[in-house]
């Protein structure tokens, strides 16, 4: 679905650097939460380091879409008409 959505809101000339760069982000991000679950399951226990991943995994798209709540309301046709706007301008 993620990328599925930056395909398409991609402009064809820079869609395969926002791609390379989203694989980048998403490959470090997992390596890092990983780390992280480990590192508390160390300190706590397994049980607590995934009860409290998912708790703030949580919070954070709460926050987020308290936030920036354009980005709940983001349709790709948006996307379409600041495109041709660029181009027209």
């Amino acid at each position: 679905m993620r990328q599925t959505t930056i395909q398409l809101a991609t402009p064809d000339a820079l869609r395969g650097r926002v791609t390379a760069v989203n694989s980048v982000f998403i490959s470090a991000s997992n390596q890092l939460g990983m780390v992280e679950s480990g590192l508390v399951a160390a300190v706590t226990s397994a049980t607590f380091a995934v009860v409290s991943g998912g708790a703030g995994c949580v919070a954070i798209v709460a926050l987020m879409a308290a936030k920036v709540p354009s980005l709940r309301r983001y349709r790709i046709d948006q996307a379409d008409d600041a495109d041709g706007a660029m181009a027209a301008g």
